[in-house]
């Protein structure tokens, strides 16, 4: 039985919302776009849009599914909001995070978190890392959190190289 998802993330893009969902689906296997909603002549008074060009956009991203959407420039992204990546090997790491990070803002990269060129924020990690920090008051998990601070791509061998003593 295919899982049923309730919850759609929803991001609000000016005018890239197919460009960056072409971007987002070379990345990532298993991604594909869905659906995508067009402006229509109607309404064009208040939405100022070219009739023709994408509204919203469903896809895929491994899997799960996104709306994005061309709703002008009142909103924008922060990093309050951020999509976490879980990778097994350092072999991922360096993909999702060289791919993600290409054209992006190289100020908002630290701890594993970068801001991609659409001004999206992602945050890279091993897939053990949340286990290693569950209890911050070990001395393991310090280790492990400290090396994290001075990184911006995480080095997964040595997070757990830090997290082993």
């Amino acid at each position: 039985m295919a899982a049923v998802h309730t919850i759609t993330p929803f991001l609000w893009f000016n005018d890239t919302a197919e460009e960056a969902v072409g971007f987002y689906c070379g990345i990532f296997p298993n991604s594909r776009v869905v659906q995508v909603v067009r402006w229509g002549q109607a309404g064009k008074e208040y939405h100022g849009r070219q009739p023709g060009s994408a509204l919203t956009v469903a896809f895929e991203l491994n899997g799960v599914p996104f709306t994005a959407m061309n709703g002008g420039p009142m909103y924008q992204f922060t990093p309050a909001v951020s999509f976490v990546v879980h990778c097994d090997t350092q072999a991922e790491i360096d993909h999702y995070w060289d791919a993600l990070s290409a054209g992006g803002d190289p100020a908002a990269q630290a701890c594993g978190w970068l801001k991609d060129k659409y001004g999206l924020s992602w945050q890279i990690i091993p897939r053990t890392f949340p286990e290693m920090l569950k209890d911050l008051e070990s001395p393991a998990a310090g280790r492990a959190m400290g090396a994290m601070m001075g990184m911006k791509k995480l080095d997964r061998a040595a997070l757990e190289a830090a997290y082993a003593g």
